[in-house]
């Protein structure tokens, strides 16, 4: 076996298959309290149409983190988040239907050749130009059924949809615009050259709608979450599983739009070395994605990676930024602290105050109502409370926030820090906001 050689930067240049697989060798190795760099691809509609892709992303393949063993966490911080495409496309999805074996996202088929996944060609715009690279029919497996494309500033601070004219510019270049890596194998989604809502301006606030760690068992990309791993019960593909076999994931596709520069990141390791991997960049979403896609893009990222031993996590536990946080959960200034103080004295409690900090814990399920279940059942089993306790601190500290619809969400309230200094994460939540 040959030794690992583990670097205090690595720069990722290799993207999956759209599967992320914890059989697979990892290629890259970074120091435990490195930085992993990487150029990223666009998530969801690129490979949504790319059969050849086993997955509805196309995220990096995952990094070796030194000293990572099962039942720690890594620790990921975002150092930067930069948008790289000119242009994108998006919008809302139907499948169709003959060109899959029951996920579209997943198990791609062309009827002419009676081939699973086949590998394709673009020729022309429009929904008809992904078609099979041997017998030339069209076979992406999803219409867009209302959709856009944007552009951006040169500072990535603002888009705006475009109309025909602009549309059919950017067609005649595809991947120049969407600046898709040099190793990506998608097709360029602007090559459907919608426009069905031009003239609408966006401001750009970028976020990854994955990060995390490698499950346990081979997941697609996409669906290494509570809600999509759904669909893989019992499906007629390679990737079927049972209800118990969805556990294995780490719910590294979040689509969770605090997720930007700035914030960490404390990821569940499930396999030796945690398999730390990123992608579907987001060039803006607001809470729910409720359009089911948003602005993909490119882009470039750097992140910062820390092993917090024998922290074992049930799915990911966020930092968000001050900014982002609901009203009641953001950190008590020293004015306020001083007036919770005096209450206490005069109520005869001697002035003590609890001192405390938010914390967000992801939940998934099959809807929001499974999803917020297991975000405050994972909550209480991390922090040692009760179910009823979490309730309480997060109504009137805190707030359930959507991710993603079907079944991503957030409970975030304010921790008190006896409990953060038992699980060994205090230092990382009172320096983050301090």
């Amino acid at each position: 076996m040959t030794e690992m050689k583990f670097s205090s930067e690595v720069f990722v240049d290799q993207l999956t298959n759209g599967v992320l697989d914890p059989n697979e060798p990892m290629r890259f190795h970074v120091k435990d309290g490195g930085t992993i760099v990487a150029n990223t691809a666009p998530g969801c509609w690129g490979p949504m149409i790319t059969p050849e892709l086993k997955g509805g992303h196309e995220v990096t393949q995952p990094v070796y983190v030194e000293g990572a063993e099962v039942g720690d966490t890594i620790a990921i911080k975002i150092k930067s988040i930069e948008v790289t495409s000119i242009a994108t496309s998006s919008g809302t999805d139907a499948p169709v239907e003959g060109r899959f074996h029951g996920d579209p996202f997943v198990a791609g088929y062309c009827e002419t050749c009676k081939v699973e996944n086949p590998k394709t060609v673009v020729e022309g715009t429009g929904e008809d130009s992904v078609r099979c690279a041997t017998c030339g029919n069209p076979v992406t497996p999803f219409h867009l059924t209302h959709g856009y494309t944007m552009v951006f500033n040169d500072n990535k601070t603002v888009g705006i949809t475009v109309d025909k004219q602009a549309v059919d510019i950017i067609t005649e270049d595809p991947k120049k615009y969407m600046n898709t890596p040099k190793c990506s194998i998608q097709n360029p989604i602007v090559s459907f050259a919608k426009h069905d809502i031009p003239y609408v301006p966006a401001r750009v606030i970028p976020f990854l709608g994955q990060l995390g760690t490698t499950p346990s068992k081979a997941f697609p990309d996409s669906h290494n979450a509570g809600d999509f791993a759904q669909f893989l019960i019992d499906a007629p593909h390679s990737f079927s599983m049972s209800v118990d076999d969805i556990e294995h994931r780490t719910d590294g596709h979040m689509d969770i739009n605090r997720v930007r520069e700035g914030t960490v990141v404390f990821a569940p390791v499930k396999v030796e070395g945690g398999g730390v991997y990123m992608g579907d960049m987001h060039a803006m979403q607001g809470n729910g994605e409720i359009a089911g896609h948003t602005t993909d893009v490119s882009g470039n990222v750097k992140l910062e990676v820390s092993v917090i031993k024998g922290l074992k996590l049930e799915g990911p536990v966020i930092l968000p930024l001050v900014e982002d946080l609901p009203l009641v959960a953001k950190p008590f200034s020293e004015k306020e602290l001083e007036a919770a103080r005096l209450l206490s004295e005069e109520w005869g409690m001697e002035g003590n105050v609890e001192e405390s900090y938010p914390v967000s814990f992801v939940g998934t399920g099959a809807n929001l109502n499974e999803a917020t279940d297991n975000g405050l059942s994972r909550a209480a089993n991390l922090l040692g409370l009760s179910v009823e306790e979490v309730k309480n601190r997060a109504t009137i500290t805190g707030s359930i926030d959507v991710g993603r619809n079907p079944g991503v969400i957030t409970v975030t309230f304010l921790v008190p820090k006896s409990i953060l200094e038992k699980i060994k994460i205090d230092q990382y939540v009172q320096s983050f906001y301090k």
